[in-house]
C-alpha cells in the first residue's frame, strides 16, 4: 500500500479511536456484506425472470388492491 494512503488511514483510524487493522477489518466486512447482498439479489432476480406479473399480483394482494396489471 502506498505510504500516503497508509498515513491517511492512520489519521482516519486515530480520529475514530481505533487501529488501522480494525478499520481495514470493518471496511472488509462492509465490502463482503455488500457482495453477499448483491449476489443474493442476482440469484433471486434470476429465479423471478418471467414471473413479473405473478409478483405484481401478489404485491397488489398484499396492498389490498384488486385491480390486475
Amino acid at each position: 500500500m502506498p505510504d500516503d494512503k497508509y498515513e491517511r488511514l492512520k489519521a482516519l483510524a486515530r480520529e475514530r479511536g481505533t487501529s488501522v487493522n480494525r478499520l481495514v477489518d470493518e471496511m472488509a466486512t462492509l465490502m463482503i456484506a455488500e457482495h453477499d447482498a448483491e449476489t443474493l439479489f442476482r440469484v433471486r432476480a434470476q429465479r423471478g425472470q418471467g414471473r413479473e406479473q405473478e409478483g405484481l399480483a401478489l404485491l397488489d394482494k398484499a396492498m389490498g388492491n384488486t385491480s390486475p396489471h
